[in-house]
């Protein structure tokens, strides 16, 4: 990447940044680009010469929130180690990305209602895929014997609810650190998939 690419490359990540600290403590509706721009500093001019409008920089901060939290997931995936290994580095880097981009999946999670009807199309097939990958690896598991899920899909969707949650409820500093809470989430996950060692 040449450095002029470089350069507006972090002005946009340094926009998408406002923008969500601001959807985040004020909502989507009650804030506006003035609001963004006076934030950082600038005018209004240099939100409209990186984004087209409020609407598209929600779909940036929602695409990028999606897919940190899937890359994080899909690459714990593809180490290939043991099930139950897998398993609780999936909801290790699962929480760690969740908690990393907080404000940007909650964002995500409150604001999807906001979201142009494509986006909010493609978005919810993003979702599909997630859930499908994690429901897929359940599945194996199941094969395997190490897991017990009816429904691994719903087991995948239950994790989920229980991680998605943390982006409004954790709070740096708090009573829980992240590898704590991690660790509770993984116990909690093998308890209910009925793996053997959750006794652990």
């Amino acid at each position: 990447m040449k450095f002029r690419d470089e350069v507006a490359q972090l002005k946009r990540d340094r926009i998408v940044d406002t923008a969500a600290d601001l959807f985040y403590e004020h909502g989507y509706a009650n804030t506006t680009l003035d609001a963004v721009a006076e934030q950082m500093g600038f005018s209004k001019a240099f939100i409209y010469s990186n984004f087209s409008s409020k609407p598209e920089l929600l779909v940036e901060i929602c695409i990028r929130g999606v897919a940190h939290v899937h890359e994080a997931v899909e690459g714990a995936l593809n180490l290939r180690l043991d099930t139950r290994t897998t398993l609780a580095l999936v909801v290790e880097r699962y929480v760690s990305s969740v908690l990393k981009y907080q404000k940007y999946i909650a964002v995500y999670t409150r604001e999807e209602k906001s979201l142009p009807a494509d986006e909010a199309i493609r978005a919810n097939e993003k979702r599909r895929q997630f859930f499908s990958m994690i429901a897929d690896f359940i599945e194996r598991g199941r094969d395997e014997e190490a897991f017990k899920s009816d429904d691994p899909l719903l087991s995948a969707l239950t994790l989920g609810g229980s991680v998605t949650w943390m982006a409004f409820w954790y709070r740096e500093g708090g009573r829980l650190q992240p590898h704590e809470i991690a660790s509770n989430i993984t116990r909690s996950t093998m308890l209910m998939l009925g793996a053997a060692d959750a006794d652990r």
